[in-house]
């Protein structure tokens, strides 16, 4: 499922961590595929994904085709093609409490996905893994993305602050090329934990924020059940009139008073173009100025 509110005269982008996939392959340029006999300059490696966020985790596995810049006298390769060889389900995050990841569950799920793709770890030249939002601020984040980055085939790995999956959400939902032409575009990459703000001009991102709204501050068992509460979670309920704590029971007419809080909160910040109220006590950056006038 993908969410887009896209341009509606005010150049807002908002987009959720869900995709369609509509179109498996991208090309540098219109034409045919490229035939890789026709160029000594090319190069094709394997790549795999993975996104270990707050919410969800999912993998993509990619054939990707390198051009070396030769006519430009340089040694460094381009992508020139794109083709998705697997896209994993998209998974939960697991989590075994409040602050810790589920490390086996987690393993498990990468190791399934690897074998649906029909591949083994040794036949991944390169890839990422990344984790985002508040999955980053538990405890066991890091050893968890340095053990699967390790199993997983040779890897960059990173855990991403908020400001850092800010602009990676910028550049990837295509707001920056947006901004090219000299129009003010502001991203809003609406995540389980936390909402990432960019704000892209001129093919620049020129400032990003974050505040605790998404989709799982209040994490719920099938009972209803309140088993994890993120940051921003307490501020948000005492707005709704509500306590929140582990344990406790939420009714459905309780998670739809938070959403509306949550929304509201986000809303204001779109619409006076300022942090205040509820908005301002949910940032986990500092507050920045939207600009006046969003093409």
């Amino acid at each position: 499922m993908s969410v887009r509110a896209q341009d509606d005269g005010r150049g807002a982008h908002a987009h959720a961590h869900e995709h369609d996939h509509d179109d498996d392959r991208e090309h540098a340029g219109a034409g045919e595929p490229i035939a890789l006999e026709d160029d000594p300059d090319l190069i094709v490696v394997r790549s795999v994904g993975i996104d270990i966020g707050s919410s969800t985790s999912h993998l993509i596995f990619s054939r990707i085709v390198l051009q070396r810049q030769g006519a430009r006298l340089s040694s460094a390769f381009v992508v020139v093609d794109r083709e998705i060889l697997h896209r994993s389900p998209i998974l939960l995050t697991p989590y075994s409490d409040a602050r810790t990841i589920d490390t086996r569950a987690l393993g498990d799920f990468v190791e399934r996905s690897y074998a649906e793709a029909g591949l083994a770890p040794t036949d991944v030249d390169t890839g990422a893994l990344i984790v985002t939002g508040n999955a980053a601020l538990k405890d066991n984040a890091e050893r968890i993305a340095r053990a699967i980055a390790s199993d997983a085939g040779r890897f960059v790995c990173a855990t991403a602050g908020p400001h850092l999956e800010s602009r990676l959400a910028a550049h990837g939902s295509g707001a920056v090329d947006r901004s090219r032409s000299g129009r003010t575009v502001v991203n809003v990459d609406i995540g389980g934990g936390t909402t990432k703000l960019a704000i892209a001009r001129d093919g620049r991102v020129l400032e990003t924020a974050a505040l605790a709204v998404g989709a799982r501050v209040v994490a719920v068992d099938a009972e209803g059940r309140v088993t994890r509460l993120e940051p921003g979670a307490q501020a948000a309920g005492r707005a709704a009139r509500m306590r929140l704590e582990l344990g406790s029971a939420v009714s459905p007419a309780d998670r739809e008073a938070l959403a509306a809080v949550l929304c509201d909160a986000l809303v204001s910040v779109l619409a006076t173009r300022r942090f205040a109220g509820l908005a301002l006590g949910l940032l986990v950056t500092e507050a920045i100025e939207l600009p006046e006038r969003i093409d």
